[in-house]
């Protein structure tokens, strides 16, 4: 039995992996779909102070209190920069890191440096898309009963984590057991950054051909590519 952690992106929760997370339970490994601070289910404590590094402490410390040991930490879009943090604060319960069609920032890096969101709409404490945007342009290639069960769960991501350079003091660095999975339909964040990643991690390279919610469009095969590594 394998401990997963799987870390969702922005405007999203853990919801984001349920069928995903189902598919590796049934092979009998314990799954954990943590809802990072401020989001989805948690959107009541949406707030400033809450960033990248906040949210990789909030991993970092369910890995420590649960007292979990060689986990595999998956992150998906911005849940990879979480992950890198996370997994760079708790190394010695890591074995294994997965960048899902994820972010993979270098030290002071900011999202804005990778991705342009061309419809963001911005609050005191959150960012999101339109709903029209999730229908039309982030979920268009999901299946429609798929689409309105997701449309009704996305909720908006707080500011700082897609704003603010990221702090990676040592996670690039660092040896490790690495995969990195593109989604070929996917264009942000854009297959040059993913590949960047791989060389510098010595990673495994893994595709598929779906857009950039696999856990929604193709949970089963991304649910394989994460168990094997």
């Amino acid at each position: 039995m394998t401990t997963f952690v799987l870390i969702h992106g922005a405007y999203q929760g853990g919801w984001i992996w349920k069928t995903t997370a189902e598919h590796l339970r049934t092979r009998g490994h314990l799954v954990l779909t943590p809802t990072l601070d401020g989001c989805a289910e948690r959107k009541g404590g949406l707030r400033a102070g809450i960033d990248t590094e906040s949210h990789a402490a909030e991993i970092a410390e369910l890995l420590f209190y649960q007292d979990l040991q060689d986990v595999v930490l998956a992150g998906t879009s911005t849940g990879g920069m979480v992950m890198a943090r996370a997994a760079e604060l708790a190394r010695e319960r890591v074995a294994r890191v997965v960048f899902a069609d994820a972010l993979a920032l270098r030290d002071g890096e900011a999202l804005p440096d990778i991705v342009k969101r061309p419809t963001a709409v911005n609050t005191e404490f959150g960012t999101g898309p339109s709903r029209q945007d999730f229908e039309t342009r982030l979920f268009v290639d999901l299946e429609p009963k798929v689409r309105a069960w997701a449309l009704e769960r996305c909720t908006p991501h707080p500011i700082a984590a897609m704003q603010a350079p990221v702090k990676l003091d040592r996670f690039w660095d660092q040896a490790w057991n690495a995969s990195v999975i593109w989604c070929k339909r996917s264009s942000n964040p854009p297959v040059a950054h993913q590949r960047r990643a791989a060389e510098r991690l010595k990673a495994r390279w893994h595709e598929l051909d779906t857009g950039h919610y696999p856990m929604l469009s193709e949970p089963a095969a991304l649910a394989r590519l994460i168990a094997e590594g």
